[in-house]
């Protein structure tokens, strides 16, 4: 007989003093270890808590600790109880199944015991990872663009000083020359240490004017020019 670890959250202090939600979640959860001939065991409550991260929840963490060393099942009332985001769900599901352990939830009755329950979540896997994607296709063509109009990207180049629109990017003539001087020192054979050392050596400053000159800093520079 498989054994069920039970988690409960609430998200608010006062539902968490009455206990009604605490109650009826564990009621609906211990019906159905009944039903499924499964032994409840260990049941984890965090109560008052937000549902935002699940890092954040100690009774989850001991939950998922528990459950993956025994194999068994995660039995929730509703996704919405267990995590916020689909990437939450989806990390613990993995974290889960990685263990041999399956995930329950009632309330949308997902049951990776089963293969149609295996199948939503593999679903919800690849969904998830289109959102990245895309999220990083929009990220990468709005940077390009950027880069096009001579604007701003992450951290200003070396080389370059931000213009007075705040926006746009204008050559600095000095560290132009010290540009110049790194590939120079390059094709001569310099190593990247070496071309830090002489860098130094000649008092140039680096882009905060602060400290040595590294030898991956010289790295970064050679890889844009």
């Amino acid at each position: 007989m498989k054994t069920a670890t039970a988690y409960i959250r609430v998200s608010t202090e006062g539902q968490a003093t009455d206990g009604v939600s605490l109650d009826a979640q564990q009621a609906k959860i211990a019906a159905w270890c009944v039903v499924n001939d499964v032994e409840l065991g260990s049941v984890f409550i965090d109560a008052g808590i937000s549902g935002k991260r699940a890092d954040n929840r100690p009774q989850l963490q001991s939950a998922l600790d528990g459950v993956c060393q025994t194999g068994g099942v995660l039995v929730v009332y509703s996704l919405s109880r267990l995590a916020r985001s689909t990437k939450d769900t989806i990390a613990i599901s993995e974290r889960l199944d990685k263990a041999g352990a399956d995930l329950v939830s009632l309330s949308e009755k997902l049951d990776t015991t089963s293969a149609a329950g295996k199948m939503v979540f593999r679903m919800m896997a690849v969904l998830a990872e289109f959102e990245r994607d895309q999220v990083s296709e929009r990220t990468m063509a709005a940077m390009a663009h950027k880069k096009s109009k001579g604007e701003r990207v992450g951290k200003i180049p070396f080389g370059f000083t931000l213009a007075g629109d705040g926006v746009s990017l204008v050559e600095n003539i000095e560290e132009l020359r010290a540009v110049e001087l790194i590939r120079s020192l390059k094709a001569q054979g310099y190593s990247l240490r070496a071309i830090a050392a002489e860098l130094d050596a000649q008092k140039i400053p680096t882009k905060d004017g602060k400290g040595k000159w590294q030898h991956t800093t010289v790295k970064s520079i050679l890889a844009r020019v």
